[in-house]
């Protein structure tokens, strides 16, 4: 099913020499309890079309076409939307985890404030609940020390155990939509794997929908369900995991692909899978 449709949309970045497209007429689909990968390199247009679905552009962009989330029926048009309808879907309806924990999580804020203000906000919630909530989300997102966490400040964890409180910031509000934007790239590669089996799981066990915006192929094949590749703001390709990783139509992702270590192009995805998420997890070092 459905829950999220992005049709012909285009962004624009106005210059001086007239308007210079960042994003061209693309067209995605996301379903509900499925992770989706948005592939390409950088500047392709991948983390302007996921700030494009909250309504987060720059000024300098002009944006146009469709963005539709739907829900038991409805649909929502999210582009071109007023302040008052975005700031209602904007972290209950869809939140997003962005690269670095470091500059996304308040310094100054305690961990359970910014578990709960939000909580407070759209769910209605009292503090005494809120807290409650609050801790069943760092459980389970695995986050050390649940209880204690709570009036802890962002820098006293470490990179691995941030952005599992990022993420749990995210679901705070039950969202249906999740767009996390290159949110293993500043990890090390088992704490990468946690945090990947951490999403698999979410959605899995929730029905959550999870948009994936990566440069990394390597992390497509682990956990996405069907990826999008883009170049120059364009599609270039799209289709399923598999039949992306074993048949690619197009010459730019066998380029993407041919990039990889050799070992990983004779492996199957489901290889890839197994290798990457069996692998042992521990947090880096605080």
């Amino acid at each position: 099913m459905s829950i999220l449709a992005i049709t012909d949309l285009h962004i624009d970045l106005r210059t001086s020499d007239g308007p210079r497209p960042i994003v061209d007429g693309i067209d995605l689909v996301l379903e509900k309890g499925r992770i989706h990968g948005l592939a390409g390199e950088s500047g392709s247009g991948k983390t302007m079309t996921a700030l494009a679905i909250l309504g987060l552009l720059p000024e300098s962009m002009k944006s146009s076409g469709s963005i539709a989330l739907m829900r038991d029926g409805a649909t929502t048009e999210l582009l071109g939307a007023s302040r008052q309808v975005l700031a209602a879907i904007r972290g209950r309806r869809v939140a997003m985890v962005f690269q670095d924990p470091s500059t996304s999580l308040h310094p100054q804020i305690s961990v359970g404030r910014q578990l709960t203000d939000h909580m407070r906000h759209h769910l209605k919630l009292g503090k005494r609940e809120a807290r409650a909530r609050a801790i069943e989300l760092l459980e389970r997102v695995s986050a050390p020390d649940p209880s204690g966490a709570l009036s802890k400040f962002p820098h006293q964890f470490s990179g691995g155990q941030r952005q599992r409180i990022a993420i749990a910031v995210a679901l705070a509000c039950d969202p249906d939509v999740l767009l996390a934007d290159e949110p293993t790239t500043a990890l090390d590669v088992t704490v990468q794997a946690g945090v990947l089996q951490l999403l698999r799981e979410l959605v899995d066990d929730s029905g959550l929908s999870v948009l994936l915006v990566t440069h990394d192929l390597g992390v497509m094949s682990a956990v996405a369900d069907e990826v999008t590749v883009m170049r120059s703001g364009r599609v270039v390709e799209s289709a399923p995991r598999e039949q992306l990783f074993t048949h690619p139509q197009h010459e730019y992702t066998k380029s993407l692909l041919a990039a990889l270590p050799g070992s990983a192009l004779e492996e199957s995805p489901e290889a890839l899978v197994h290798e990457l998420l069996a692998a042992p997890i521990q947090e880096d070092a605080q």
